[in-house]
């Protein structure tokens, strides 16, 4: 290599680094630091009204452990992320499915399931709480044509979660619908050209071509749906503004929980552990995610 090219290659890789640096630099700044800093402060009774903020040691996680709000909040938390992931995921692949196999208004079709991701959530938020309004409602006006008792959707302890659920499941679908059909046109379709040739059923097709093939797809889909269920907050907030996180706390979520202690009371440092557990929780969940998942793909 001549000197020129060599000192050309020096450059060229400086440069690639000083641009990786830099987006990295922000990351660590953004992401990590307040990770560490909420880290420091679980440990201080750290409370914004008052002069002193003591070190408290493992006091506010010994707090958790008794706080039963926290725990209905958690388990409110894992009800969402077991009822919206699957069935956000599963919509998804079906009316990707389906979606892949029209010609008409293809374009039409998939910018109509794609806009509720673009709707703004507080907007979309309030116009779900009209429409299951129990007074004047759409939903319950359909339902009465259909001599159906009202029901009291997002103002009944039982029936709020899986309403609220509804609303996230809505807004999601065409994000996963989108990456549903780009992991189907990744599938060359010689494969099931061959599968066809073989005999092969489209159910037969389905289970041994599409699903091993996509997934990557699903992977990705289930890990970043956790995520975001588990950190699940505006559409909360939103749907009972007056009563936030319920009717009787039915719908109240970490999130939330850690913005009630850490806004409302000011109680900054038990906010700051509430905020530990929820990011060890999602770190462990994503890490077990991606290992059985993937060992199951390879098997």
């Amino acid at each position: 290599m001549t000197p020129a090219r060599s000192s050309l290659k020096r450059h060229q890789t400086r440069t690639a680094y000083l641009f990786l640096g830099l987006p990295l630099l922000f990351f660590l700044i953004v992401r990590f630091l307040p990770t560490f800093m909420a880290l420091q402060m679980s440990l201080f009774d750290w409370n914004i009204l008052k002069e002193q903020q003591p070190f408290v040691g493992f006091e506010n996680y010994e707090r958790l452990a008794q706080d039963e709000k926290f725990k209905t909040a958690l388990r409110n938390t894992a009800l969402y992320t077991l009822i919206g992931v699957p069935a956000q995921i599963g919509l998804g692949l079906v009316l990707a499915l389906m979606l892949s196999r029209i010609k008409a208004f293809r374009g039409l079709y998939r910018a109509l399931y794609f806009a509720p991701f673009v709707t703004p959530i507080v907007a979309a938020a309030w116009v779900w709480q009209w429409l299951f309004s129990p007074q004047f409602g759409p939903v319950n006006t359909v339902l009465m044509w259909l001599h159906i008792p009202p029901q009291q959707f997002l103002t009944s302890p039982s029936q709020a979660l899986a309403t609220t659920a509804g609303l996230v499941v809505w807004q999601n679908l065409g994000f996963q619908i989108v990456l549903f059909l780009a992991g189907l046109a990744a599938i060359p379709r010689t494969y099931y050209e061959a599968a066809e040739i073989d005999g092969a059923t489209g159910l037969q097709a389905f289970r041994g071509i599409t699903l091993p093939l996509l997934n990557p797809t699903i992977v990705f889909s289930v890990v970043t749906g956790t995520i975001s269920y588990l950190q699940l907050f505006t559409q909360v907030v939103n749907l009972n503004f007056t009563d936030q996180g319920g009717p009787l706390g039915s719908t109240m979520t970490v999130a939330l929980y850690i913005y009630q202690m850490a806004f409302g009371r000011f109680e900054m440092g038990y906010a700051s552990a509430v905020t530990v557990v929820l990011f060890v929780l999602i770190l462990l969940i994503t890490v077990i995610q991606l290992k059985f998942l993937t060992r199951r793909y390879e098997a």
